[in-house]
């Protein structure tokens, strides 16, 4: 397989559109949730990047970009759950040298990356759909940061009833938007 340059990956970093890059941000927010150590999407995806620029991560280019990323990132984080789970054995077995069994690895399933692509797409179709709805947004930020709804509205100051009939609102334009694109 015919690595690209980091010059090239560059290139197709920095032409990588709005949308796109809404994609790449919603995708390392799914790889990086409730990741161990205080690490955030921003840390993943500048990791990510990084990686494919100094070239120790070497881009195909028959690959798209933002697959290839996505790929990135997810072995970014599976490196530091490997690692989170490691030391939490290490001090599992030195508090209690009589502890010999471990929750089985293999019980971590991780979505392959056409799914986890997929969802990015439908999360970008959802943000282009709200893109004039301010509170819609917010609605939107707040359940993928995974808040509640309480914890939605006190960060964002919006009362019971605006949050209720929003929601309302948004569920009616995924339900249009779902028939015309089954049409």
């Amino acid at each position: 397989m015919m690595r690209a340059a980091a010059g090239d990956a560059a290139t197709a970093i920095d032409a990588l559109s709005d949308l796109e890059l809404v994609r790449l941000k919603a995708l390392a927010r799914s790889w990086s949730r409730d990741l161990p150590g205080g690490l955030g999407w921003s840390d993943i995806l500048h990791e990510a990047i990084a990686r494919v620029l100094d070239g120790s991560r070497p881009w195909p280019p028959d690959v798209p970009i933002l697959a290839f990323l996505s790929g990135v990132m997810r072995s970014i984080c599976n490196d530091h759950w490997r690692r989170a789970r490691l030391e939490q054995r290490l001090l599992v077995s030195r508090d209690d040298p009589d502890q010999r069994s471990f929750p089985d690895d293999e019980g971590d399933e991780v979505p392959d990356p056409e799914r986890v692509l997929a969802a990015a797409q439908m999360l970008a179709n959802i943000y282009r759909l709200f893109k004039a709805d301010p509170l819609a947004l917010k609605i939107i930020a707040g359940m993928a940061d995974g808040l509640a709804a309480r914890e939605i509205c006190n960060i964002h100051d919006i009362s019971e009833l605006d949050y209720d009939t929003t929601r309302r609102r948004m569920r009616r334009a995924l339900l249009r938007d779902q028939r015309n694109w089954s049409k």
